[in-house]
């Protein structure tokens, strides 16, 4: 050691790396936890170029935050995680997560090994988990008061958006709505200044070709092309020679022909992921062929799955017509909706997979926008309730699990312990921030309340936040989806345990071409 140099000491440095990403992820966690329950409030979201987003919608936030911290950007895979897989829970996720983290590093600075409550979490999660289940009730059916209760929390009280929602789900089925590869939010689209509305097929957000006026295509079949509507092409080479100029005329009119066949099988929407040549386009025009370019593959796979259509290349257009007659669809009826600017394109009734489309409308396209977040935030609600069932919200499940896990604690030996102990702690936060957001002393209520449960033996027991009151929270119709509650627990712990894990963050270098030859 150089002279003038001072010894570090064990208990300065030690905890540098855990600190400086607890510091982290609090910050994020701080940047939702407001806008927590009934009585929270809206975060602003200033953009580089002064664009504004006022929300209070977790994953949105979260995803538009700027972020360049490590350990945050862990936290902000928990909003992501919960976004794909339920949809909806990514507030109470992230905050249940910077829970995790702050218990967890509270017992690490006293001295027990990180190992040691990284183990002890990962079985307190478990255990947590699987007591959720045992408090599980199952929906019914679609008409169980409990969904339309668990639709009505997540769709933040909004009634109209709620119904829409309900009609939806009424029109799809409990089989579709159990279908994991199937999101009810997918549904939802917002357009400005639109009446809401639950249609029973698709609203393509292209414009067609050529404007049709009022016409309304019946019982047509549909063309799916991935790919463009057009002759094939020479190299202008080729183009120069006599032989090659006579080539170029043959597969014009081989062209033409293919495009009569079409005519013939009673083609009247055609579909392209690319764009159409001009003889093409006025052909279509002449005949009355409804022509939409530039449709993205998702929404030309929802096509094919409604309409029965097989999307092809344009190379199929060489095959004979009853080959071709094979990968065609059908719809009842293709209509352009001049209001909306969208072409509505009907499902078969016939369809073994129903079809709805959720419109959201509102006034302006901040407004409208919001809206469609709400309702997406139903749906996935009611879709996982439907699925894995629910439970009492507003953290009255999560406070009486914590009180369980505490007492599964005492038969614990080890120092795994302290981390049962930590998931117990922060389990509690949910209910906590709620109470805080509402302007009570979190403490105090969480004691009523968990009093309220013991002595009701019911874990539907939590705090009104109007006033303060013990009250019935299943009664009240506060229900949370279960998959909500307990994968938000599962992906909060991951990122927990990994962020607590972390010893030393060391920054890499940039990789060097010379290097890898």
């Amino acid at each position: 050691m150089s002279q003038g140099q001072q010894p570090v000491r064990e208990g300065e440095e030690r905890y540098a790396t855990l600190l400086n990403n607890s510091n982290a992820v609090r910050a994020i966690t701080s940047a939702v936890e407001g806008t927590l329950g009934p009585k929270g409030l809206d975060v602003m979201l200033v953009g580089a170029r002064g664009e504004v987003i006022i929300t209070n919608d977790g994953v949105t936030i979260l995803d538009r935050i700027d972020v360049s911290h490590p350990a945050a950007s862990l936290l902000i895979q928990v909003a992501r995680s919960q976004q794909r897989k339920v949809g909806d829970g990514t507030t109470s996720a992230t905050v249940l997560a910077g829970a995790l983290v702050q218990e967890g590093v509270a017992q690490i600075v006293k001295g027990v090994p990180a190992s040691k409550v990284v183990s002890g979490m990962q079985q307190g999660i478990e255990f947590a988990i699987e007591s959720m289940e045992r408090r599980t009730r199952k929906i019914t059916g679609l008409m169980d008061p409990l969904l339309e209760k668990t639709a009505y929390v997540a769709g933040r009280e909004r009634r109209d958006i709620v119904k829409l929602v309900m009609e939806a789900a009424l029109k799809v089925g409990m089989e579709r709505l159990k279908d994991p590869t199937f999101h009810l939010a997918d549904c939802v689209i917002a357009i400005e200044k639109a009446n809401n509305e639950v249609f029973e097929g698709l609203l393509l957000r292209q414009k067609p070709m050529h404007f049709l006026g009022n016409k309304v295509l019946k019982d047509i079949r549909v063309l799916v092309l991935q790919d463009a509507l057009e002759p094939e092409t020479l190299d202008e080479e080729v183009l120069t020679t006599e032989a090659g100029f006579a080539r170029y005329m043959e597969l014009r009119e081989q062209f033409g022909r293919e495009l009569m066949n079409l005519t013939h099988l009673g083609v009247g929407v055609i579909l392209l992921e690319r764009g159409i040549h001009p003889d093409a386009e006025q052909f279509c025009l002449d005949h009355g062929i409804l022509v939409i370019q530039r449709i993205s593959r998702v929404d030309l796979s929802r096509v094919c799955e409604m309409t029965g259509a097989v999307p092809v290349r344009r190379t199929a257009l060489h095959k004979d017509p009853e080959q071709l007659q094979r990968v065609l669809g059908s719809s009842p009826r293709v209509a352009y909706d001049e209001e909306l600017e969208r072409v509505r394109m009907q499902a078969q009734e016939s369809s073994q997979e129903p079809f709805v489309t959720v419109v959201v409308g509102a006034s302006t396209a901040e407004i409208v926008g919001e809206s469609a977040r709400i309702a997406g935030d139903a749906a996935s609600a009611l879709q996982a309730a439907v699925s894995g069932g629910v439970l009492p919200g507003g953290g009255t499940t999560e406070l009486a699990v914590s009180y369980e896990l505490e007492r599964h604690r005492e038969i614990v030996t080890g120092m795994e312990a302290y981390g049962i102990a930590a998931v117990a702690a922060a389990l509690r936060k949910p209910m906590s921030q709620i109470l805080l957001n509402a302007g009570y002393n979190p403490l105090e209520k969480l004691e009523e309340a968990r009093a309220a449960q013991i002595a009701e033996n019911s874990d539907s027991m939590g705090i009104d936040c109007d006033t303060g009151l013990v009250i019935n929270y299943e009664l009240a119709g506060i229900i949370d989806p279960a998959l909500v509650k307990s994968h938000g627990l599962k992906a909060a712990g991951e990122v927990a345990t990994a962020v607590l894990r972390i010893h030393n963050v060391i920054k890499m270098r940039e990789e060097d071409g010379r290097l890898n030859d």
